[in-house]
């Protein structure tokens, strides 16, 4: 295969759990026995085999299931997904053709930002600041720029969040903190510093909210990402490269704590994304 993550993790069973579970509609469905094809899955395995990059099969009917997900039933972080997962393909102007989808739903000038339509990738219950993301990495995918007043309108409402030093509710977390920076970076301003990622890390993995414990996969692949946007290294590199490859399930899949849990999609991208970032370090 030729990456440098195949010294760490086992790659074959890595390919061979997602391939398992793709189906003929050129959807993918992380329960491999269930035929209910979903964005969520089919965004993860375009993200892996891009991560890892490789061709994916049936490419061709992975766009069509793709495109033929762009519908305005779909919340607006699926849509969001398709897009930006057709753009991985190289089918742009089928991507694009999601734009108008998009701006039914999240509407910055009108003080509409997608929130409480469900959809949500992370947990099923979406973080105020999740769409902003989304929309705002399937603009990148597509060489979209928003309007100067759209920007500025946007920037407002990810900067209703800032708590200290980091974004959250009610304190800073580490998922809506990296969402904060990741979409301002976005947007052309500035990546605000911050000291809530070393806060929230341990000796092997990061944490949601800091000084806490235990650690789990979606912080520590948030965290990783947000020290390389703001130019800071973790200080644990080994330990956290430890507890990333410790989350492998005998199915090849990933869960998201050594303690428990099943395998899927986005766990597994975020696995081996985070890890090929702190072997970048």
């Amino acid at each position: 295969m030729g990456s440098k993550l195949e010294n760490y993790v086992d790659l074959r069973s890595v390919l061979r759990y997602i391939e398992d579970r793709r189906h003929e509609d050129g959807g993918y469905c992380f329960v491999s026995l269930l035929n209910e094809t979903n964005v969520n899955d089919t965004y993860y395995a375009v993200k892996i085999y891009d991560l890892l990059d490789m061709e994916i099969p049936e490419k061709e009917k992975t766009i069509e299931f793709l495109y033929n997900s762009l519908k305005p039933q779909q919340a607006v972080v699926a849509i969001a997904m398709a897009i930006e997962g057709l753009a991985i393909l190289e089918a742009k102007d089928l991507a694009k053709e999601g734009l108008s989808l998009v701006f039914e739903k999240y509407k910055p000038l009108e003080g509409k930002f997608a929130v409480g339509l469900g959809g949500s990738e992370e947990f099923g219950t979406a973080t105020p600041l999740e769409a902003t993301y989304w929309v705002l990495r399937a603009f990148k995918a597509i060489d979209y720029k928003v309007s100067s007043e759209e920007r500025r309108k946007i920037k407002d409402f990810i900067e209703s969040f800032r708590k200290g030093d980091g974004y959250g509710v009610t304190q800073a977390t580490t998922t809506m903190t990296y969402q904060a920076i990741f979409s301002l970076n976005a947007l052309g301003y500035p990546v605000p510093k911050t000291r809530h990622f070393h806060k929230c890390e341990v000796y092997g993995g990061f944490t949601e909210v800091p000084y806490s414990l235990p650690p789990y996969l979606e912080p520590t692949f948030y965290a990783v990402r947000g020290l390389r946007l703001i130019n800071e290294k973790p200080r644990y590199i080994e330990p956290h490269i430890r507890f990333i490859r410790a989350l492998q399930n005998p199915n090849g899949g990933f869960r998201r704590s050594l303690e428990m849990g099943i395998s899927n999609f986005q766990n597994t991208y975020r696995a081996l994304k985070a890890l090929d970032d702190l072997l970048s370090f």
